[in-house]
């Protein structure tokens, strides 16, 4: 007989699985680890014309792609656009720092566990073991790991600021672990956030586990209840 067995603590937990996968995959695909330096670019209306107006956009840059504002000689498009700077995930370390390439590889392989652990948190509603082994602690041990990749992406990403593409965003200062003018886009911190999640979500499916082998749950399974709904 298939039960479905659903708890505050387990379905926190899922939900909660699901939250951090998709911050994470968010945070690394997006423009914004770096603001650079804002930019002056003259915009005028016509080429007769001798009014001027001054705009100020400030670059960003990803780990792999960037947002910047189109412009012709002095005369500004008006319009941002971001794209991949990648071109070939072997190239020099000034056009794609090596330690960005590392961190691409760590927050991958990052992504692929959680979104493992994230099916294995939907399937913790219907099954609790799996090859004999309890799920929730098999994805907790997924969790954990997920985590500790995240942890040296997030170490080792810094130390590309000191190539010549992050110079051109940030300064001639920029080095290794020296953000220069820079600024942290809101990626990184959501990236830094996710991480500390993935670690408190690990703990969280030791207390879904109990939840779901408690006393009353054991007691509704004998009842032969299809449902079980437990606060």
């Amino acid at each position: 007989m298939c039960y479905v067995i659903i708890t505050c603590r387990s379905l926190g937990w899922t939900l909660l699985s699901i939250a951090i996968t998709l911050m994470i995959v968010a945070s690394v695909v997006s423009p914004y680890w770096l603001v650079g330096l804002p930019t002056h670019q003259v915009q005028s209306a016509n080429t007769n014309n001798t009014q001027f107006t001054i705009e100020k956009f400030r670059p960003t840059l990803g780990i792999f792609n960037r947002c910047q504002r189109l412009t012709r000689f002095d005369y500004t498009l008006g319009r941002v656009t971001c794209a991949n700077f990648v071109t070939d995930f072997i190239a020099e370390n000034d056009d794609f720092p090596h330690a960005w390439k590392a961190t691409v590889i760590c927050f991958a392989l990052a992504a692929l566990l959680l979104t493992t652990s994230m099916i294995m948190s939907a399937m913790s509603l219907f099954v609790r073991s799996v090859c004999g082994k309890s799920i929730f602690t098999l994805a907790g041990l997924i969790q954990s790991i997920a985590g500790l990749l995240c942890v040296i992406g997030l170490v080792i990403y810094p130390a590309g600021w000191g190539t010549a593409r992050v110079k051109r965003n940030c300064g001639e200062y920029a080095d290794p672990y020296i953000i220069d003018r820079c600024s942290l886009g809101w990626s990184f911190y959501l990236c830094i956030v996710g991480t500390v999640l993935t670690f408190v979500c690990s703990v969280l499916s030791i207390q879904a586990e109990h939840s779901t082998s408690s006393r009353k749950v054991e007691e509704e399974v004998m009842e032969g209840k299809n449902l079980i709904c437990v606060l």
